[in-house]
């Protein structure tokens, strides 16, 4: 009888492991202490020397996350990033659910109800009592998407699901604490921070963007409220290799990609209210750029404008300190569309939007020939010849 492995290696198409990756993260796991430790991983650093400015901003965000997860496990509250990680077989087989499909049974160890299943099974695995560990080391490495159209698809992916998986945990809470294993304080912050964070920030930044501040709301003293965030985000980018004013440049992505991000977090509230599946988008691999939607192309021009009739408005009215917050964010946003979009491709992806939306292709039913197999038939029989040479009559 074949033996069956006591540990799974997952790896993402986009990700390189370093060669000692299972050596180093299988050691940790036989260690005394860590036998509840269901899934090890290092979260995936970026590769230096990015060709583009969207693409270097980009993998400064993703090595500021590395730095997080680190924080994240001191408080017990991992999350399972799924670009790679070694998985306890035993965890798996406690999350694992059977459920019968025809006349044949089927175990689901990964629920796919969401497109960030990992985030979803980093809850389920708590509730059993495993925990999640990041290794301080830098030993996997993803690639980052190079072009705007590209990184609309991953960040929009990304945002969608937090808030669906935020009502779980939160029925896990109580189930804890009725088995004498509560929560702890610290964990239960980080978790529903990391699962909320890019709603809240979002509708966050477009309220700012878009109230009327005036002297009373908008004091020095708010203002200084938010200096501790940007400083320790600055160090963090200066311990990585990046610049401290490079803080700036991704305040400008923030702003780019809000309407990507508020569109995640609306089809995660459709997805709720119509209890449906969204299907899995990869992000494209192409040499050439990858065409955005109009709509991500348009909005930050549109910031850019209402930006500017606000600053105009205030100048007029003398309201000097959400005059200054409105040409701060007019200038950054400018910079992100030259610097991450492309003025030209901008317009390009404006254009061929308007021209789709005349023309609505006519879809033909495809053709059903009788003896045409089902895909269960196709995957557990073979190719049709073998279909019907095979199957019980």
């Amino acid at each position: 009888m074949a033996e069956i492995s006591e540990y799974v290696l997952t790896l993402d198409a986009d990700s390189m492991l370093l060669r000692d990756y299972c050596l180093r993260l299988v050691y940790q796991l036989e260690q005394p202490g860590n036998e509840h430790v269901a899934v090890i991983q290092t979260p995936y650093s970026s590769y230096r020397g990015a060709p583009t400015r969207i693409e270097r901003i980009a993998a400064a965000t993703t090595d500021i996350q590395h730095v997080l997860h680190q924080g994240m496990t001191y408080y017990d509250a991992t999350f399972w990033v799924g670009a790679n990680a070694v998985i306890r077989k035993r965890a798996l087989d406690d999350i694992c659910v059977v459920s019968t499909e025809g006349r044949r049974t089927v175990r689901t160890y990964i629920q796919d109800r969401t497109v960030i299943e990992d985030t979803e099974s980093s809850i389920d695995l708590g509730y059993y009592g495993w925990h999640l560990v990041n290794y301080p080391e830098r030993l996997s490495y993803s690639s980052t998407p190079p072009d705007f159209g590209s990184l609309v698809v991953q960040r929009r992916r990304w945002a969608n699901g937090g808030l669906l998986i935020i009502g779980k945990f939160f029925r896990i809470v109580r189930a804890r604490r009725g088995q004498g294993n509560p929560v702890r304080l610290g964990e239960w912050c980080l978790r529903v921070n990391y699962m909320a964070s890019i709603a809240w920030s979002s509708f966050g930044l477009m309220f700012l963007l878009a109230y009327p501040f005036d002297q009373r709301l908008l004091s020095p003293w708010v203002v200084a409220a938010s200096l501790p965030y940007f400083t320790a985000y600055a160090n963090d980018l200066k311990y990585n290799g990046y610049r401290r004013s490079d803080i700036f440049r991704i305040y400008g992505f923030n702003i780019v990609l809000l309407t990507v991000n508020l569109a995640g977090t609306l089809k995660s509230i459709q997805q709720g209210m119509t209890n449906t599946k969204i299907p899995f988008v990869r992000t494209p691999k192409v040499s050439n750029r990858t065409a955005s939607p109009p709509l991500y192309v348009t909005m930050p021009w549109v910031i850019v404008v209402f930006s500017c009739f606000v600053l105009y408005a205030d100048f007029l009215s003398a309201n000097w300190g959400n005059a200054i917050f409105a040409g701060f964010n007019a200038v950054v946003t400018t910079w992100a569309i030259v610097s991450y979009i492309g003025v030209w491709h901008s317009v390009q992806d404006m254009v061929v939007g308007l021209v789709r939306w005349f023309f609505v292709p006519v879809k033909q039913p495809k053709a059903v020939r009788a003896d045409m197999p089902t895909w269960e038939d196709a995957l557990y029989f073979g190719d049709r010849t073998m279909i019907y040479e095979s199957r019980p009559v």
